[in-house]
């Protein structure tokens, strides 16, 4: 019986189960290493040099806008310790800003990865789910309900910090200004709009209505169902900058698409000139001792600018050549001492 059992669990007499299949073990030799890591080498180092040279022909321009340093190119010190505050922030081209410009906000010292603030949201209200409106998930606390008992949606520590300064560009001409309209359209992750989030169903009509009998989160000046004012379409949870804030960063300095500009007389980018930035100041960042920080940038095949990539291929390809001459020197040196005994 013990036989059979073990006749039956034995696997089959073929090539593939007994690992007899015909396989092929390269012979590495001297001839064979050597040259490979050389071409090897050549390749990377030739791919890090146009990396490189690529990130550097990337256009970007970086202001801190804290305020808690008094600046010449802006006056966002007055708005430290003033609500609905609005400081202007200038700055100058002196040559085209080729487009498509993209514009971003940043954030420093704000760990968006840290495990709790991470899990503190409620997945079933951000896809839809009006049973969660009033009943928020145990993961919210302590953004789950108001001081008067009533449920917060979007609940949780991610929505409740959402980034609320609001910017307005408008280049200098004459004496006058203006205004350089900014695209918010498809500015979040395809997922995250069509797969990830989901809106409620409208309650006669109307977004608002399947929103009643909750809060907004305590640090939103507005409920969800009007983060814009200017088109409905963009509202609830598919709001492209709600969306753009929840993707949470990996690293706690980072920074977030805000708007591209790529429409009208700025579709081929920003001309030289004068400019100024103004500033909606509502973001507090001084408790957490962060700093803000806006960018503009152009992209290329590569996408934004980074630098550490084409070092990263030029180090690797320099190791590789340097590999091959010391194998070259060892190989040589063996053979001749072999010769000669």
């Amino acid at each position: 019986m013990k036989k059979g059992g073990e006749t039956l669990n034995r696997p089959d007499n073929t090539a593939f189960t007994q690992q007899r299949l015909p396989a092929w073990q390269p012979m590495l030799s001297a001839g064979i290493v050597i040259p490979g890591f050389v071409v090897i080498g050549l390749a990377f180092i030739g791919v890090g040099v146009a990396l490189f040279v690529t990130s550097q022909n990337i256009q970007t321009l970086e202001r801190d806008y804290t305020g808690v340093d008094q600046s010449s190119e802006h006056n966002c010190f007055q708005c430290l310790d003033v609500k609905n505050c609005i400081c202007a922030l200038n700055f100058t081209l002196s040559k085209q800003f080729e487009g498509p410009v993209f514009f971003y906000y940043g954030l420093s010292n704000f760990f968006q990865n840290h495990r709790k603030y991470g899990v503190s949201r409620d997945d079933h209200q951000l896809f839809g789910d009006t049973f969660y409106f009033t009943s928020p998930d145990d993961t919210c606390s302590p953004y789950k309900y108001d001081s008067r008992n009533r449920p917060i949606v979007p609940c949780g520590s991610v929505a409740n910090s959402m980034f609320n300064d609001t910017f307005s560009l408008y280049q200098l001409v004459g004496g006058q200004k203006k205004q350089v309209p900014f695209d918010g359209k498809g500015i979040a992750w395809w997922t995250d709009y069509n797969l990830k989030y989901k809106n409620p169903s409208k309650v006669n009509g109307s977004l608002a209505n399947a929103f009643i009998g909750t809060v907004q989160p305590l640090n939103w000046p507005r409920p969800v169902y009007e983060l814009d004012t200017s088109d409905p379409s963009n509202n609830g949870f598919l709001n492209q900058d709600f969306l753009v804030w929840m993707r949470r960063a990996a690293l706690p300095d980072f920074r977030k698409l805000y708007r591209r500009i790529t429409e009208g007389d700025y579709a081929d980018g920003l001309p030289s000139g004068n400019y100024s930035l103004e500033i909606n100041y509502n973001y507090p960042v001084r408790d957490f001792g962060g700093r803000k920080k806006v960018f503009f940038s152009n992209v290329s095949w590569m996408g934004g600018k980074n630098q550490f990539l084409g070092i990263a291929y030029l180090v690797i390809g320099s190791l590789c050549i340097i590999m091959s001459l010391v194998m070259l020197i060892a190989y040589a040196k063996y053979r001749f001492d072999d010769e000669d005994s």
